[in-house]
């Protein structure tokens, strides 16, 4: 869990960025590779990737090397995700922020990620700044971003124009404080705490920062934050991307399977339901119906919570969406 501690000047200057990040999408859709997360929305993605991998060298070379930087751990490097005072900006201005990162950061975060276990691409080169690396992870950020972000960049654009428009309702309606509870379910407001699902037990005090939202498209499940503590806060979080997934509900089986198409109509109709509840109205024993609903969280199609000895699950939007009820 993370916990971010916000004072009232914090609450002030809680912005959303207008943009997504092309290096935050970069570093995300690198976790996506690593994992079968998200199947549904990322498999058709990643199939083109490893289309391209195999015919080109250079993408094969580039997707190699970033890899490196970003393995599937809890760490990874912060200065490839820099922003300046206004936020995400052009892939151009990003790359420039990053080969402009100072020699000892360098030194200090590829130290962090060796001893996480990470093994990074020209480690002790890129560590002391040498101008040739560097120019290398220049041209592998290029290459990478317009072989496998590039082409989805409309989609990106379009996704994350909803999110804000979504936000941006929220704030009009009701000020910060609906803001930070439009998150929900993937963080929850009890001012003057927002609690983020997150992989580790942190907390993060913004001391009059503020804190500034970015909506991602590769971002999957939970939001991400910059491991160093001192930087500039800001929270990556996923967007709603399944508008151009919806389906009929006679199409759900074809698209899910029975049974997991069976259970996600069951969790929409009761709303917040057991374990037991939704073995109850579908007629499967629990270890299956368990075993069904992790396929589904796994998704995104499902959100699971603890509540005392029960574990409630829930639909999320992403799922109401698939059921064509948004």
């Amino acid at each position: 869990m993370l916990r971010i501690h916000f004072t009232s000047s914090d609450l002030e200057t809680v912005r959303i960025a207008r943009d997504p990040d092309p290096l935050w999408e970069i570093v995300c859709s690198l976790f996506r590779l690593q994992a079968r997360e998200g199947a549904i929305v990322f498999d058709p993605w990643r199939k083109k990737v490893g289309h391209t991998v195999r015919r080109s060298a250079a993408a094969r070379a580039s997707a190699a090397a970033l890899h490196s930087l970003v393995p599937r751990a809890a760490y990874f490097p912060d200065f490839l995700t820099p922003y300046g005072e206004g936020g995400p900006t052009d892939l151009r201005t990003g790359i420039e922020r990053v080969l402009a990162t100072p020699r000892r950061r360098l030194r200090h975060e590829l130290g962090l990620l060796t001893e996480a276990g990470g093994r990074p691409w020209a480690g002790a080169e890129l560590a002391r700044g040498d101008t040739t690396v560097l120019s290398t992870l220049d041209a592998h950020l290029r290459t990478y971003h317009a072989k496998f972000i590039a082409p989805l960049w409309d989609r990106i654009g379009a996704t994350t124009a909803a999110d804000l428009a979504l936000r941006t309702r929220a704030v009009v309606d009701g000020g910060t404080q609906a803001l930070l509870n439009s998150l929900r379910p993937m963080a929850a407001w009890e001012p003057p705490v927002l609690s983020v699902d997150y992989p580790v037990e942190r907390d993060l005090h913004l001391r009059g920062r503020g804190l500034l939202l970015v909506p991602s498209y590769f971002c999957w499940r939970r939001p991400i934050a910059l491991a160093d503590d001192d930087l500039q806060p800001v929270l990556i979080y996923p967007v709603d991307k399944i508008t151009e997934l919806a389906a009929p509900p006679s199409a759900l089986p074809r698209l899910l399977g029975a049974t997991r198409a069976a259970l996600l109509h069951e969790a929409a109709s009761l709303a917040s339901a057991t374990t037991t509840d939704l073995a109850d109205a579908t007629g499967m024993s629990l270890p299956s119906v368990s075993q069904q609903l992790a396929v589904l969280r796994d998704s995104g199609l499902v959100a699971s919570r603890r509540d005392g000895k029960r574990i409630i699950h829930a639909t999320t939007p992403l799922g109401w969406r698939l059921l064509g009820e948004v």
